[in-house]
Order: C-alpha cells, then structure tokens, then sequence
C-alpha cells in the first residue's frame, strides 16, 4: 500500500500532523510510541498554552490523545529506525517491516542521546537499531546491547535467546532483563571500532568484543534515519512551510530547533500537514 504521506513521532507536532492530514482527507500512517509524549506528560504546569493556563502535562496530554481518539486516528505503536529515499517515494522501516509513502512528515522531537563515536560509522554493519531485524544474523554468536530505554527490554530479552553471550549495558537503574549467558555492564562504551564491520567496544578502562552490537532507543537521530537530510546543530533544517532540503519530506516540533515550546510544534505539525497537501497537489497526487 502506498501511503499519501507517513508521520513519524507522536508529540505535540505529530498529533497536529495527524489530526490536519486526517481533516485534509489524506491517507496516511502515523508511527511513533503512543498518542502523546513523554516530555508532555511529565511537565508540571504548563503556562503559556493558548486557551488552556497552568495546565498540567498530563492533562494536556491527555486531551491530545482523546482530540486524537475522537477523529479516529491513532498511531501504530512502531519506532522508525531508518527511512529511504526511492527516487520519488520514500520506504520507511519500522521493526521487520517496511512501508510506503509519497511524502514523510518528521516530528521526532530531539534526541539527546548523543551517537558513540563509530556508531554512525558501522550501522549496518554490525551496528544495528532493530533486534528483531537483525538479530537473527548473531544467532549463536557474542552480542553487545545498549539498552536506553525500558521499553525495549524485551528486545534485549529476544537477542539473548540467539546469542551465545550478551553483553548488556543498560543506561538506567533496575533493569529487569535477566538470563544465564547476559552479563550487566554497568558502564557506557566510548567508541565502537573495527574493519570491514563493527568488531568490539572501548570502554574508558578496557574493550569488549562482539559479533553484532545492538543500540536500542526510543527514536534516531533524523541526520541518521534520512541519509542527505540537511541538519544544523542537530536540528532539521527547515523552511516557513517546514519543508526540508529532500522533496517530499517535511519536519515540525522540537526536531526543527528552539523554541522548544509545545505550541511552537503544534503550529508547525499544523504547517506541515498543508505543505504535505499542497506537494500532493503539485505533484498531481503522485509519488
């Protein structure tokens, strides 16, 4: 099936994406963690939110997700781990899946978590986003995982019923992920090296082999996820109609740079969502 347009990230710009691309009659996939944010949920009061003072997050957010439910939209439950650029339409990957789209509406917030050094470089290439895509390749085999979110525990549960070894680096107290061949390493790697493919991790006391080495987090950073995206200092590099640098694509919310403000995102997912209309126009509905 091929999409009229696939919004990826569910905060504040994501749910104005949906919900405008929803009134526009377009059809589209919304992919992302839920129908609403972390970020939103856990501000204390929110004061400067046209129509709704000293709000709290979690009301907001609520209000976000049932304007959302209302419509009849929801998103998939799906975290995109790269996007590709098909000469006309985009394929965006989420999980062991794969989808279509004419344009992509990015709303993927900020990533704070920074790349390690030869991340980047070997994604692909024994570095890898999704356990369930490539996991199978290191059946057998010594595994690394660094695990940021508690989310994806069970990823790391799956990896462990492939591999030989696996090495897990959680970034947060109390994980629960247990096995007889997982060993804890409480410690965050400095790089990751290697030849041809990713072979082993340097710590800041000594290194670590492995075979494959999974990086699991709640989103990716747009430089990576859209090879040629055009980013400054981290951010989307955007114009008055949040188009992007690629033909097509279109980028709202804290991922375009500061403010970082939720009524700032909600007026550009707004934004967004019409440009994405307006290039179907231009483009006679085709991709």
């Amino acid at each position: 099936m091929l999409y009229d347009s696939i919004i990826i990230g569910t905060g504040p710009a994501g749910v104005s994406a949906a919900l405008n691309l929803k009134l526009l009659g377009k059809n589209f996939l919304w992919l992302g963690s839920g129908a609403t944010s972390k970020k939103v949920e856990a501000a204390e009061l929110i004061r400067n939110y046209p129509g709704l003072p000293d709000i709290p997050g979690a009301e907001l957010a609520s209000a976000f997700a049932a304007h959302a439910r209302g419509m009849g939209i929801a998103p998939e439950q799906r975290v995109a781990t790269a996007v590709y650029d098909l000469s006309g339409r985009y394929a965006v990957q989420a999980g062991t899946d794969t989808y279509e789209s004419k344009t992509v509406v990015l709303c993927t917030g900020v990533v704070t978590a920074r790349p390690i050094a030869g991340e980047e470089d070997f994604l692909g290439r024994g570095v890898s986003y999704c356990a369930t895509c490539d996991g199978f390749l290191y059946r057998g085999k010594t595994i690394a995982v660094l695990l940021f979110d508690r989310a994806f525990e069970h990823e790391a549960e799956y990896l462990a019923t492939l591999a030989e070894k696996v090495y897990l680096m959680p970034m947060y107290k109390n994980c629960g992920v247990k096995g007889d061949n997982i060993e804890i390493v409480m410690k965050m790697p400095k790089e990751i090296v290697g030849g041809l493919k990713a072979e082993k991790l340097v710590f800041a006391d000594g290194e670590t082999k492995a075979d494959g080495i999974f990086v699991l987090r709640s989103s990716v950073s747009p430089a990576t996820l859209l090879r040629g995206l055009k980013t400054e200092g981290g951010h989307i590099v955007v114009d008055r109609q949040c188009r992007t640098n690629l033909a097509g694509v279109f980028a709202a919310g804290d991922c375009t740079g500061r403010p970082y403000q939720y009524a700032k995102a909600v007026g550009e997912g707004n934004v967004a969502a019409h440009s994405v209309a307006d290039y179907l126009a231009e483009n006679g509905g085709k991709g």
